[in-house]
């Protein structure tokens, strides 16, 4: 009965408020510093540069925002651009069938 059984958030001890590692915060950052900056150098009196101004902020939130069975959408947008772009035609290697030409 000295079995141990590793809890289900173990690991988010090791992130930023149990949410963000760093480079998560730096890119979010970045994208509000933009924000900022967009919001002072374009007239926002308009509706299209005010939503120009805050897409970097916006983008980077959606891009670090946590969702279930994945760490964040960048890790889900990732897995899905690497489950498309790889090969998923698998070769048989296996034991019980020769590698290269068939023997005769």
């Amino acid at each position: 009965m000295n079995n141990y059984l590793i809890p289900a958030n173990a690991k988010k001890s090791m992130l930023i408020l149990g949410l963000f590692t760093t480079f998560d915060l730096i890119l979010f950052g970045i994208g509000v510093g933009l924000t900022l900056l967009l919001l002072l150098l374009l007239p926002v009196e308009q509706i299209t540069f005010a939503i120009i101004a805050l897409l970097p902020a916006l983008i980077t939130g959606f891009l670090v925002m946590p969702v279930p069975n994945y760490y964040n959408m960048r890790t889900l947008i990732a897995s899905a651009i690497g489950f498309y772009m790889n090969q998923r035609k698998f070769k048989w290697k296996g034991w019980c069938f020769p590698h290269g030409e068939e023997k005769k």
